[in-house]
């Protein structure tokens, strides 16, 4: 049965923009996708974004080059709520890569004296906040974490999924992602294994089809726009708004 609920609602950023951030508060939206593998982002423009995000009241989820320890680690010493961790193959790559999000005994994070510990040591109440207060997501979207999805869901060091659909089809053998039936059963096989397990799932949906999906399967956190999309609509709507005021100047 379908349980609509009251999902967080995010922008996805490529790169660095203090502005798009206000803009996005304004608009109110209340998380931010920072796309670090994919986007403009150095580590000074992560040090200095991330705490002006969470500034302004929103959460961050960096989506982090690689399942590598150091981004992992750096984007979680910057502050970040969450990391969203791409080309997880498998329960058992899982259990290592997302281990780097969580201290010992739970994992295998490493320690750092600065901006999480305000810049001071830590203790072992520390610890358990951290683990329990920042979120590792591992991204579904290889077809052997499709697979095994279910044992992804059940180690202690995930705490949800990130969908990612247009790899997702890619690596399914059904080519370009477009938002077809199979790609959204996809995303809903993965929406109903999560809410099995007890925990959340993130979906970036810019569409009409994969947000009613959405919402009608319980997203946590529905990524509803990216920054270069919203531009170049803007952009496009306005001039053909234009052409058409042209348009009709040179019928009348």
């Amino acid at each position: 049965m379908n349980t609509p609920t009251n999902a967080r609602h995010a922008v996805w950023l490529t790169e660095p923009s203090t502005a798009a951030v206000e803009m996005a508060r304004i608009a109110g939206y209340d998380t931010v996708v920072l796309d670090i593998e994919h986007g403009l982002f150095d580590l000074a423009a992560l040090d200095s974004l991330i705490p002006f995000i969470r500034a302004k009241g929103m959460r961050v989820i960096a989506k982090v080059l690689g399942p590598e320890r150091g981004p992992i680690q750096q984007a979680l010493d910057f502050g970040a709520n969450a990391v969203a961790i791409p080309h997880i193959e498998s329960a058992e790559h899982a259990a290592q890569i997302c281990g780097y999000a969580k201290f010992p005994p739970l994992g295998d994070r490493s320690f750092a004296g600065g901006r999480t510990s305000a810049y001071r040591g830590f203790t072992d109440q520390w610890v358990t906040d951290q683990d329990t207060g920042t979120a590792c997501y591992p991204m579904i979207e290889d077809g052997s974490a499709f697979d095994d999805i279910e044992g992804i869901l059940a180690l202690p060091v995930v705490d949800g999924v990130f969908v990612g659909p247009s790899d997702l089809s890619l690596r399914r053998d059904r080519g370009a992602y477009s938002v077809g039936p199979d790609d959204l059963a996809d995303i809903r096989t993965v929406a109903r294994a999560a809410r099995a397990a007890g925990k959340p799932w993130v979906l970036p949906a810019w569409s009409r089809a994969e947000q009613e999906l959405a919402v009608a399967e319980g997203a946590d956190t529905i990524v509803a726009v990216m920054q270069y999309g919203a531009m170049l609509g803007g952009f496009t709507a306005t001039r053909e708004a234009l052409l058409e005021i042209e348009k009709r100047g040179k019928d009348d």
